[in-house]
């Protein structure tokens, strides 16, 4: 491997890192990510991902499991390790895993299918309940995802830690148009409205479905509500007045799950 020491704030490669940890524009514009953990990094590898450049910490260079990876590594591989503070820097958590890995954006695998089962998150703004529904929406078989242009980014290193590696099992469409997709969905679009009548368990969800789940403050949009075609309830026979958006996914696409099981 190519082995570069930085202990510079003032590197060009580490402040170049920090912009891409720090600014969702400057993701967008390169293209790149970064993706903190051996977890994440090893279930990018397992699904044909190819890495730029790997990033580790004086410290976590020394760390076993990290010390077997690098050593295993192929000559041509480029490894910047960097002083501790430095790391500490670019890491999104307070424990620094000591390994991130510097990758290009995968791009969907497939086209839009709109015949094919789908999750639409419409403004949906933290990133951990975005991870979190990419995360179910890979368990429950759910292939692509669209997300409206205001949803928090996929590929920022919070939404990337709480999706836990589910990205790589999806076609993510970013800043879609979720009233034009639903406009030509051959199958059936559905999203929960307290008030509705009809109980997401007493739905037939054995269709191609469409689950469309909104912000965490406002839900969907009324443009979008109205491009559903069937509205649902979650039943919460308990004091709470509403579920977030990730517990609400996660209950419908299981109750999906479910439902389609032999």
């Amino acid at each position: 491997m190519s082995l570069k020491h930085i202990v510079s704030r003032e590197n060009p490669r580490f402040k170049a890192l920090k912009k891409l940890c720090q600014s969702g524009r400057e993701r967008r514009r390169e293209g790149l990510a970064l993706l903190d953990g051996m977890h994440l990094i090893e279930t990018f590898a397992a699904r044909g991902g190819s890495i730029e450049s790997l990033i580790v910490s004086d410290s976590g260079a020394l760390r076993g499991e990290i010390a077997g990876y690098l050593a295993a590594l192929p000559p041509t591989a480029e490894v910047l390790q960097f002083a501790d503070p430095l790391f500490a820097d670019l890491a999104a958590v307070d424990t620094p895993s000591g390994i991130m890995a510097l990758i290009r954006q995968p791009r969907p695998a497939h086209m839009l299918d709109q015949e094919a089962d789908a999750v639409l998150l419409d403004g949906v703004q933290d990133p951990g309940n975005v991870g979190s529904i990419l995360r179910s929406a890979a368990a429950a078989g759910f292939r692509q995802v669209l997300l409206s242009a205001d949803c928090a980014q996929v590929w920022s290193p919070k939404t990337l830690r709480a999706g836990m590696g589910a990205h790589f099992a999806l076609d993510l469409f970013e800043s879609s148009d979720l009233c034009a997709f639903l406009a030509g969905y051959r199958g059936v679009s559905l999203v929960t409205m307290p008030a509705a009548s009809a109980s997401l368990f007493t739905t037939d969800l054995r269709r191609p479905l469409a689950w469309i789940f909104g912000s965490e403050g406002g839900g969907v949009r009324p443009e979008t509500v109205a491009a559903a075609q069937l509205q649902l309830s979650i039943p919460m026979p308990g004091s709470a007045e509403s579920l977030n958006a990730a517990a609400a996914a996660a209950v419908c696409l299981f109750e999906t799950v479910r439902q389609r099981l032999p």
